[in-house]
């Protein structure tokens, strides 16, 4: 086991333990991916995010993690999407025209958030065949039946119903979504295959022509691609709980009869100014829109100051906070010093050791991304000390450390000096030191202004040279 044991709020247990996967070092990790009927928007991001620093820090802890997210790339609502968008061709060539268009969006947006690729990321429309294979299953083995409409399974054969959302049968019966269709035996029973109507996407099954439920794609898909029947993390929205999830459990576990997922992780919910994110409401803000007025780190830093348990809201005050945050980390890596070669002292060393270990701790203790940023800004003002305490090794010890650090949360300083650039100017600087010695206070003037046109200010700081970004210093 790692140091530092990691903690995991478990919504399953409803209390916080302790992370042991089931075959140590490797991690199985599955979450619900987006669905492709329209483009992703800030809520999306922030999930997408925060599964995406959960797997880093997992990696950065040893552990070898297979990540699986699904696309569910047919559903109610893409249909209902591609009807609005029907220009008189198929329907069917429609839907699919839509699912196209929307995961190209999806695929962009990732890449602009940084977010790294899945293992796997199957669209369900890929895996149908192991979808009506899992369903004749839970027909033989009692839990489904069919019906005119499609097949069903019987939530109240299967005992362990509510587990996850820790809600009893009528509590469940007072939340759930009424539907039309009256061929199912209890309201409480779900969509396990539906048939479609004659202009809708449709496969072949025993059943008739018609397309999966949202539900068992997920059971479905996990289990064929993390090749196990019971996963490490199954992690999701915390909208998701009921019925999604609950469903995905009672799917799996009556098939199997093993635990579907050991550790179960749900995400607080964004708002805007308050209000839940809607059209209607005019507060809809997609990826690419925010990132056309701002650096997806800035995004990012807002995300990192809530714990990923808790709501969030979104306003322009945070955003303009989380702006401030961004340009103070890329002022520190924007700024160096060069011409004394000191030592790095034990206690420098321990006390940049000591931020390290602290960001572990509270990382480790179910992801505290809040407490984590915190050691980050404390790091950030300790390099500044030793900007003005003229400590050239010690700032060189503590970025190469933040910079780790950093790695984890998915964030990218906007570093100005690369090696060919840090080469140059150490050259211009020895120059410089020379003409100073020898009183030729003219060259060292005219060098100072090439370091400036080349971008840099630089400052006499001790028996060093501070140099930062013009641009980032002016801001």
């Amino acid at each position: 086991m790692p140091t530092n044991p990691i903690q995991i709020y478990n919504s399953l247990s409803g209390k916080k333990e302790l992370f042991e996967p089931l075959k140590p070092p490797k991690v199985n990790i599955y979450t619900c991916g987006v669905t492709v009927y329209d483009d992703c928007h800030i809520g999306h991001a922030r999930s997408l995010y925060i599964f995406d620093v959960m797997r880093r820090y997992l990696e950065y802890k040893k552990y070898k993690v297979n990540f699986v997210r699904n696309i569910t790339d047919i559903d109610d609502k893409i249909i209902n999407r591609a009807r609005q968008e029907n220009k008189g061709e198929p329907l069917i060539e429609t839907t699919k025209s839509v699912t196209d268009k929307y995961i190209q969006s999806y695929y962009k947006d990732l890449e602009s958030l940084g977010i790294k690729k899945a293992d796997f990321e199957p669209r369900a429309t890929e895996n149908i065949p192991e979808m009506v294979e899992y369903i004749k299953l839970l027909i033989d083995k009692g839990y489904a039946y069919v019906t005119n409409t499609g097949v069903y399974f019987s939530v109240r054969k299967f005992q362990n119903y509510g587990q996850l959302s820790h809600q009893s049968i009528d509590q469940m019966l007072t939340g759930v979504r009424k539907e039309a269709d009256e061929t199912k035996n209890d309201p409480l029973d779900f969509a396990l295959w539906k048939l479609s109507k004659p202009d809708e996407p449709k496969w072949q099954s025993p059943w008739g022509e018609g397309r999966p439920g949202w539900h068992i794609e997920c059971s479905v898909m996990s289990q064929k691609f993390l090749k196990t029947e019971t996963l490490d993390i199954h992690a999701g929205g915390l909208d998701l709980v009921f019925p999604h999830h609950e469903n995905e459990i009672a799917q799996a576990e009556a098939l199997t009869g093993k635990p579907f997922a050991k550790y179960w992780i749900h995400h607080g919910l964004l708002t805007i100014n308050g209000h839940k994110m809607s059209k209607s409401l005019g507060n809809f803000v997609t990826v690419s829109q925010f990132l056309e007025k701002y650096e997806v780190d800035i995004l990012k830093l807002f995300f990192l100051t809530a714990h990923y348990k808790s709501s969030i809201d979104y306003t322009q005050e945070k955003i303009e906070i989380a702006k401030k945050n961004k340009e103070e980390i890329d002022r520190f890596f924007s700024q160096y010093l060069f011409g004394k070669k000191d030592k790095l002292s034990k206690e420098d060393k321990e006390a940049i050791d000591r931020i390290v270990e602290n960001f572990n701790l509270v990382m480790s203790d179910d992801f505290n991304t809040p407490r984590a940023l915190a050691e980050v800004f404390g790091a950030v003002n300790l390099g500044s000390n030793y900007v003005v305490q003229d400590k050239v090794s010690a700032l060189n010890y503590l970025r190469e450390k933040i910079s780790d650090l950093l790695d984890i949360l998915g964030i990218s300083p906007e570093k100005e000096i690369d090696e060919k650039t840090k080469k140059q100017l150490e050259k211009l600087l020895k120059e410089r030191q020379e003409a100073r010695e020898r009183k030729d206070y003219k060259r060292a003037d005219q060098i100072r202004e090439e370091i400036r046109n080349k971008g840099f200010v630089i400052s006499d700081t001790g028996s060093s040279f501070s140099i930062t970004s013009h641009r980032i210093n002016e801001r």
